[in-house]
């Protein structure tokens, strides 16, 4: 895991890896350059949220070789490092500035990270007591277990409605003309938001354990994506825009669509497949077909991206690629299980 996030920090980092090693500047010139005159307080917390996954990850990483503060002393080295090489290889980027300023945030959000750590007991450091959880729900079916994960990282990038999941746009579905039909959005995102939901919840319960208390865990995950979207919107657009997201079709949607899969997840699993396909391509069709919400597209006018430019194209590509993996995985398993019974 601390391994994978730091490949995600370089990527994120030095994307889109258009290196100019022809432009004079001296690998270790950033170590002389003053401050920035401009110093944004987006740019300081940007970098040290991003290494605070890192200082903790490491602090697992170094468990139960070493613990404690020379663990501690690990994960910051293993922080600064990985800082420095990214900042000095920024020197031969064209779009990128390197500064002391972002290494020393950097070393900061791996400290952080690193001292949250620190009251985890021998159980977590270990992972035995997040895998005994994970084994208890998934058993062996690391497939679904992936998909869960990254389902809270489907939803980082802006859409026009809440967890609507699969917008290819119009390289698949072309574009269409509405004219002047009127078109309630707040039902709208009230309906895909629910359907999604419900067919998410479904696709996910096909992969958990029957004896999993599987409606509390799926609502838990709801709870954490919401968690997760409120943080990155925060960044994206600024803190009073982190809640821009949650209008009343996405709470309605969220609340109706949380009934329907309490009901549905008493369902036969050969219902709860078909029920989740239908759901899922309905959901996909409709929200890459009906109209985008104006105020949305309002919102995407003004959003300036900055430093977190390549950070969303990511994202963007795990919200467009989540449904096609989830619905391979769903195909497949239930391939599987037909031809063992």
């Amino acid at each position: 895991m601390c391994l994978s996030y730091a490949l995600l920090i370089i990527y994120v980092s030095l994307n889109p890896f258009d290196f100019d090693f022809q432009n004079g500047i001296a690998a270790w010139a950033w170590l002389d350059a003053p401050l920035p005159h401009f110093i944004t307080l987006f740019d300081v917390s940007v970098n040290v949220l991003a290494y605070i996954p890192l200082g903790f990850l490491g602090m697992f990483a170094t468990y139960p070789r070493w613990r404690n503060f020379v663990a501690l002393g690990i994960a910051l080295c293993l922080s600064a490092s990985l800082a420095f090489v990214v900042e000095t290889l920024q020197s031969w980027l064209p779009t990128r500035i390197p500064s002391q300023m972002d290494w020393w945030a950097n070393v900061l959000g791996g400290l952080l990270g690193g001292l949250l750590a620190i009251p985890l007991g021998p159980q977590w450091f270990s992972g035995s007591t997040i895998r005994r959880h994970f084994d208890q729900w998934f058993g062996l079916n690391w497939a679904a277990c992936a998909l869960f994960l990254l389902f809270p990282w489907s939803q980082i990038y802006p859409q026009s409605s809440w967890l609507g999941t699969g917008v290819w746009g119009h390289a698949i579905f072309g574009s269409i003309d509405w004219g002047t039909l009127v078109i309630n959005h707040v039902i709208q995102e009230t309906v895909i938001t629910s359907l999604c939901w419900l067919g998410v919840g479904l696709l996910l319960s096909l992969g958990l354990r029957h004896k999993a208390p599987q409606w509390l865990i799926l609502n838990g995950l709801l709870g954490l994506t919401v968690l997760i979207k409120i943080l990155f919107s925060g960044l994206q657009f600024g803190t009073e825009f982190s809640l821009i997201w949650l209008t009343a079709g996405a709470v309605w949607g969220m609340i109706l669509g949380s009934l329907l899969l309490r009901w549905a997840l008493k369902l036969e699993p050969a219902v709860k497949f078909w029920l989740a396909l239908i759901c899922l391509v309905g959901t996909a069709i409709a929200v890459n077909i009906l109209p985008d919400n104006p105020y949305f597209i309002l919102t995407l006018r003004h959003w300036y991206q900055g430093r977190l430019l390549h950070f969303n194209e990511l994202m963007q590509w795990v919200s467009v690629v989540w449904l096609p993996l989830a619905l391979v995985w769903m195909i497949r398993s239930a391939m599987k299980f037909k031809s063992q019974h």
